[in-house]
């Protein structure tokens, strides 16, 4: 497709989405009319929540394998050392596997729309009912859940297409859309910038959200959550800890046991510790097709299961067998009970996004949940200086995963720094979660990935001892500061938007 073509098509999707409110399940409802009609104002950000799990037409095409959410877990965890791939696919998750990523991927592209098109959806709700003077609390409830979706939207854009805060605070970030009228020429704020941005949201946000509708939807202590996360990423440690206990101290969450784990995931919407998730039902259940379990599950027939945990996950892992989160690794066997194998590598399969209901392909993922909440905690901890703090934050976890033997009681195992303890446990508790990789990074971490799969580029598992694997094998590991540890941003924005200055 010539350049021309690409700058048409993308003029076209933005007229559209500058002036469309109609998106399912939303009817078709105008700015006008946001604020006078009775139930316009929810069915509009009904509509603003749905785009995070329906599969919207891009570019004049409805693939099913373009969702935000199927694309969310996809670039996060997959470019991470929690997942391997078994095989060579044709779908462009295979370049996070890589890492050879290019601006014309079509996960990255339709990720990038999908996102502003939320964005233009809740700035389109703010802008409507901002006009009115005086909002009764039901309507500043929707409203900061609005300022909450927009910081969200935001600091995921940030994380996947520019350098983590840490690193580089004045690097390019991502272009910052807030009013309706914005010119679609604009250039990218800096990340500190958009930081700045997403904080302001998210606090206004809590503000206005005193009226909680349930898990599926916003809240105060939903916005208290992320802000713990956004300020973890901004190296602000006291107000990482202080937002993280609010959502603690709140008194409305818990912490699920070593019996209720287990069911966590495959219940998200009743789950104790759940915050914030993206509540799916039977009318939504994509299957093999477009699902988001579909590459990392199957039971035979309920998905393609081409993505396992990898090994060095696993053997973190295995270092405490009676740990309950290994309810969601499930082994593959044969009929004789022997390991299943798949090009050479072990299959583990990941549950963490099945069986809501008993079916393989559903759940509601959990966005925000109270146990990373404690692990937010605990990392700005450990940068404080205040370890035994962090390790009893550790333990608050560990006591709830059957590790109640393995507690660290306020004492750090020889050879242990208070970080690798922080970080092999959320990635112990958050794996799959779309954390990993910005764990690492903005700690300054590198990817280490030293077990066969085909993120090793050229190499057959015939070809060599996958325990042999030499250290400086190309696309082995992935260095912190690698210019390939963050995504190209997508050919459209760029060919129509001169402003923006594309990635290295």
């Amino acid at each position: 497709m010539n350049i021309k073509i690409y700058l048409l098509l993308f003029l076209f999707t933005a007229s559209i989405s500058a002036c469309d409110m109609t998106v399912e399940p939303s009817d078709a409802i105008t700015t006008g009319s946001l604020i006078n009609t009775p139930d316009g104002l929810k069915n509009a950000l009904n509509g603003a929540y749905a785009l995070f799990k329906d599969h919207v037409t891009f570019n004049g095409t409805q693939n099913d394998n373009n969702m935000y959410l199927r694309q969310y877990y996809q670039l996060a965890d997959f470019a991470s050392d929690d997942i391997v791939c078994g095989q060579v696919t044709e779908d462009p998750l295979f370049y996070s596997f890589t890492q050879d990523h290019t601006p014309t991927q079509e996960n990255t592209r339709y990720y990038w729309y999908i996102s502003y098109k939320i964005i233009n959806n809740v700035n389109t709700i703010i802008n409507a009912v901002e006009q009115s003077a005086d909002l009764d609390a039901p309507t500043q409830q929707l409203l900061g859940e609005c300022y909450f979706l927009r910081a969200l939207t935001n600091l995921n854009l940030v994380r996947f297409f520019a350098k983590p805060y840490s690193i580089d605070p004045q690097a390019p970030g991502i272009i910052l859309r807030t009013e309706l009228t914005e010119d679609t020429r604009k250039a990218r704020s800096t990340v500190a910038e958009v930081y700045d941005a997403i904080i302001t949201d998210a606090e206004h946000g809590a503000s206005l959200m005193n009226t909680p509708r349930g898990v599926e939807y916003a809240s105060k202590e939903a916005a208290w959550a992320l802000l713990s996360r956004i300020y973890l990423y901004h190296d602000q440690p006291e107000k990482c800890t202080e937002n993280a206990d609010k959502v603690i101290n709140s008194g409305r969450f818990q912490l699920e046991t070593t019996e209720s784990y287990p069911n966590l995931f495959a219940n998200a919407k009743n789950g104790k510790e759940t915050i914030f998730c993206v509540a799916f039902s039977n009318l939504d259940n994509y299957g093999k097709f477009g699902s988001i379990a579909s590459m990392i599950y199957s039971d035979g027939n309920s998905g393609w299961g081409e993505e396992f945990a990898s090994a060095s996950l696993r053997a973190l892992m295995q270092q405490h067998p009676e740990d309950v989160r290994w309810s969601y690794i499930e082994a593959s066997k044969d009929e004789s009970g022997n390991l299943r194998k798949l090009n050479g590598i072990e299959i583990y399969y990941i549950r963490k996004f099945s069986f809501q209901d008993g079916d393989p392909n559903l759940s509601s993922p959990i966005l925000l949940r109270l146990a990373e909440v404690y692990l937010n905690k605990a990392e700005a901890q450990a940068k404080l200086g205040q370890n035994e703090a962090a390790l009893n934050a550790l333990d608050e976890i560990r006591q709830n995963r059957g590790l109640e033997g393995a507690l660290y009681n306020g004492r750090l195992p020889s050879g242990t720094s208070i970080l690798d303890a922080v970080l092999n446990e959320r990635r112990l508790e958050l794996a799959f979660e779309g954390h990993r990789n910005y764990d690492l990074i903005r700690n300054k971490r590198d990817v280490i990935r030293p077990y066969w799969g085909y993120h090793l580029r050229g190499l057959k598992e015939t070809d060599i001892n996958p325990a042999a694997i030499p250290s400086n094998y190309a696309n082995r590991d992935i260095p912190w500061n690698s210019t390939r540890t963050i995504y190209y941003l997508p050919v459209d924005e760029v060919l129509s938007n001169p402003d923006v200055i594309q990635n290295p």
